[in-house]
């Protein structure tokens, strides 16, 4: 890579972020750049870049400019988040210090997955954000929460968007478009195995990072009763349109 850069995969939660963020990271490395694990570990970001897949949470200031450290010192590397962006994000974005994709799904699908994951979480007594979620009230306010997040990372022009849906069904082209984005030649022997290796029939579910579950479209409106999708509907209709989900 000529430059380096601090690559960003950002995603709303259940709508593959996992996937997506090891398809940038491999697709990274492949181009040249640094094995983030490896840079976490050699520069003791452990506290900042947490969870197997380096993620930063919230992009403060004070956060980024760790993350940046690596980078002023010639590594190109790849960490996730689900938050918004921020005044000092944007920035980055803007001097072309740091490059995102942001991936989304169908808020009534990554509702159904965030619901699901809980119950599996309350039953293994692991604690985490989703097993928080016990009723579809519950489940409702926080996909609420990151449709707005989501509409914040739309209108930042410097971010490349897709959808988690499009990238099952398209995975090829999608994953180029990805390398096209990283300034990756899609050509590349190296390139082109990455995306081979992160394609939906390859998926594994025992793979760290990757959280792949059901990838069936539309699989709610099987689990869902008439009367919870109808409420969905109402909750998100601000959103679904726009992100070009029929109701």
């Amino acid at each position: 890579m000529k430059n380096s850069v601090l690559y960003l995969a950002v995603g709303m939660p259940r709508a593959g972020s996992g996937w997506h963020y090891n398809l940038m990271h491999d697709l990274v490395v492949a181009g040249g750049g640094s094995d983030s694990r490896e840079i976490r570990q050699r520069f003791l970001l452990g506290a900042v870049l947490t969870e197997i897949n380096l993620n930063i949470r919230s992009l403060s200031p004070t956060r980024l400019a760790l993350a940046q450290a690596p980078i002023l010192l010639g590594n190109s590397y790849t960490i996730k988040t689900h938050s918004m962006p921020t005044k000092a994000a944007k920035r980055l974005l803007e001097e072309g210090k740091m490059r995102a994709s942001y991936i989304y799904r169908d808020p009534r699908a990554a509702l159904l997955s965030a619901l699901e994951y809980g119950t599996r979480a309350r039953k293994a007594d692991r604690h985490n954000a989703f097993s928080q979620l016990e009723s579809f009230e519950d489940g409702l306010a926080f996909m609420l929460g990151y449709l707005k997040i989501w509409k914040n990372w739309m209108d930042v022009e410097e971010v490349h968007h897709l959808r988690y849906e499009d990238l099952q069904s398209n995975f090829e082209k999608e994953a180029g478009q990805v390398a096209e984005f990283l300034q990756l030649d899609v050509e590349k022997s190296a390139v082109s195995d990455v995306i081979s290796q992160h394609h939906p029939k390859q998926a594994s579910s025992d793979r760290k990072g990757q959280h792949f579950q059901f990838g069936e479209a539309e699989r709610f409106r099987k689990v869902f009763s008439k009367a919870e999708i109808k409420q969905a509907n109402a909750a998100f209709i601000d959103y679904l349109e726009l992100m070009g989900y029929s109701a």
